[in-house]
C-alpha cells in the first residue's frame, strides 16, 4: 500500500554511485507520502459522507469516529518513513474524515503520533517484515471494538495528551486506498480503490463520489456473499453490477450530492475506459449502465422532494433476491 514511497526511495537510491553510501532524498519521500495521504483524505472524506448519510437504510451499521491510522510497518522502509514523518514510534494519524467526530474534535491532525488506543499501545504489538498490513488492521479492529463495547475511545498521543471521542453509526464498510493500481473493488467489508483509478483526476467531488458509491453499493447490498452462495457466473456478476449502478443515485442523494453525478461519472469514465470483451463479459456497456443510472434519478428526486430522504431500503427495486437467486424481474 506504500508503493509511492517505495518508488521514490528506489529512484533516490538508483541515483547514487555504487560505491557510495545511499543518500535519502527526504524531501522527495515526504512529498510522495503527502500525495498518498491527500488521495486517502479525499477517499475517506467521501466514504464517510456516504456511509454516515445512508446509515439509516443499511442492513448493518457500526460505530465509527472517522479515524484512519497509519503504521510505519506497512511501509517498504519503516525507519525512513519514521524519519520522514518525525516519529519515534510506528503509529500515527493518517486521516480524520471531514465532518466525522475525529475531525470535529480537532485533535487528529495528520501524522500526529499515537501511543495508546483506550489504554493499549499498538506500537507494542509485534510487527512483521516491511510492508506488513496485518497490524494496522488489528489496530482498526481494536478501535471498532472499543467503540462498540465502551461507547467511545480515549486516544493518547505522544506527549501524553489525550482525546476522548464518541462515535456515530455508519454503514458497515471501511475505505482503503491502494498505493498502486487502477482498480476499484468491494469485498463485503471494504471498499478498496487504487490510487491510479482515473476518477482521482476528476475535480468534481460528486463525480468522484459516484465511484465510491458504486463500490459501497456492492457492500450494503450484500453482493459478495450473494455471489459466494449463487456462483460467480457472468450473468450473476452482470446483475449485481447493474444493481450497484442503479443504487448509486440513491446513495449520492442522501449524502447531499446531486444524483445526476452518477450518470456524469459513468459517461466520463465509461466512454474512455469501459472497452473490450473482458469488461463486457461481466458488465453491460457503459452507455447502458449510464441509462440505468439515469432512470433512477427521477425516482430518487421524487423521494427526496416528498420525504427529504431517498429510502432505498424500502423503495429500491432489487435485481437479485438477497436470500435466494435472481428475482423474477431479473429473469425476464
Amino acid at each position: 500500500m506504500r508503493a509511492l514511497l517505495l518508488a521514490a526511495l528506489a529512484l533516490a537510491l538508483a541515483a547514487q554511485p555504487e560505491d557510495s553510501a545511499p543518500r535519502i532524498d527526504y524531501t522527495a519521500e515526504r512529498a510522495a507520502i503527502g500525495r498518498y495521504q491527500d488521495a486517502d483524505q479525499r477517499l475517506q472524506d467521501v466514504g464517510w459522507q456516504l456511509a454516515r448519510a445512508n446509515a439509516a437504510f443499511c442492513p448493518k451499521v457500526v460505530p465509527s469516529i472517522g479515524l484512519q491510522l497509519q503504521d510505519m510497518a506497512s511501509y517498504g522502509a519503516p525507519a525512513i518513513a519514521r524519519a520522514v514523518l518525525g516519529l519515534e514510534r510506528d503509529f500515527a494519524v493518517q486521516t480524520a474524515a471531514r465532518g466525522s467526530p475525529a475531525a470535529l474534535s480537532g485533535a487528529f491532525t495528520r501524522n500526529r503520533e499515537v501511543i495508546a488506543l483506550e489504554g493499549f499501545d499498538p506500537n507494542q504489538w509485534p510487527a512483521g517484515p516491511a510492508m506488513e498490513w496485518q497490524r494496522l488492521v488489528r489496530a482498526h479492529d481494536h478501535v471498532e471494538a472499543m467503540l462498540t463495547g465502551h461507547g467511545g475511545i480515549t486516544i493518547t498521543f505522544a506527549g501524553a495528551e489525550t482525546a476522548r471521542v464518541q462515535p456515530v453509526e455508519v454503514c458497515a464498510s471501511r475505505f482503503e486506498l491502494m498505493g498502486e493500481g487502477r482498480k476499484a473493488v468491494a469485498d463485503g467489508a471494504r471498499v478498496v480503490i487504487g490510487i491510479g483509478f482515473p476518477a482521482f483526476e476528476y475535480p468534481e467531488e460528486p463525480v468522484f463520489a459516484a465511484l465510491v458509491a458504486h463500490e459501497l453499493a456492492h457492500n450494503v447490498l450484500g453482493h459478495d456473499a450473494w455471489l459466494d452462495r449463487n456462483g460467480r457466473k457472468p450473468k450473476h456478476v452482470r446483475r449485481i453490477e447493474r444493481e450497484a449502478d442503479r443504487l448509486v443515485p440513491w446513495l449520492l442523494a442522501n449524502a447531499g450530492y446531486d444524483p445526476q453525478a452518477a450518470v456524469t461519472f459513468m459517461t466520463r469514465w465509461g466512454s474512455a475506459h469501459d472497452a473490450g470483451l473482458r469488461m463486457r463479459r461481466n458488465h453491460e456497456g457503459w452507455d447502458e449502465r449510464a441509462e440505468a443510472m439515469a432512470a433512477e434519478v427521477p425516482l430518487v428526486e421524487a423521494r427526496m422532494a416528498a420525504e427529504g430522504k431517498a429510502d432505498w431500503a424500502t423503495h429500491f427495486a432489487r435485481e437479485i433476491n438477497p436470500d435466494g437467486g435472481l428475482t423474477r424481474r431479473a429473469k425476464l
